[in-house]
């Protein structure tokens, strides 16, 4: 049976973008970023202009994605959470790659690439309808 963190993961790697949620001078923060899985870590590329990353780095930090806008018809929604200490890293060649194309403007400014790296340490998956069950039961 797959723990909450391996189908977090796998369910991770079927999406591109999703929200970190941090805490900035103890207010709330909320960012969009790129992601993709390595190795069941997952990292992260954002837009350095925003300044996000300063909250993330070095702290714990909440990153989300899901399926709610992209779920094709009569298929279950999920979303996923993940928590975890978040550092700043440096890609490999190979990894950037994965990325794909960053975007031209972030708010009017020129894309300033920062990369994180979030090891998972408490993981949530929600579903609709038993969908993941059905979906993954060959190896639950």
């Amino acid at each position: 049976m797959p723990t909450d963190e391996q189908l977090a993961v796998d369910l991770m790697r079927r999406t591109d973008h999703g929200r970190v949620a941090a805490s900035r001078h103890a207010l709330p923060l909320l960012a969009a970023a790129r992601h993709i899985v390595v190795e069941g870590r997952v990292l992260l590329r954002m837009h350095r202009g925003c300044g996000s990353h300063q909250a993330c780095a070095g702290g714990i930090i909440a990153y989300g994605t899901d399926n709610l806008s992209s779920a094709r018809p009569g298929e279950s929604l999920w979303s996923v959470q993940i928590v975890g200490r978040c550092e700043a890293v440096e890609p490999t060649a190979a990894e950037r790659e994965r990325f794909g194309p960053a975007p031209r403007l972030v708010d009017g400014e020129r894309f300033d690439p920062v990369y994180l790296g979030i090891t998972p340490q408490f993981c949530t998956v929600h579903s609709t309808d038993d969908g993941l069950e059905r979906q993954f039961q060959h190896i639950l």
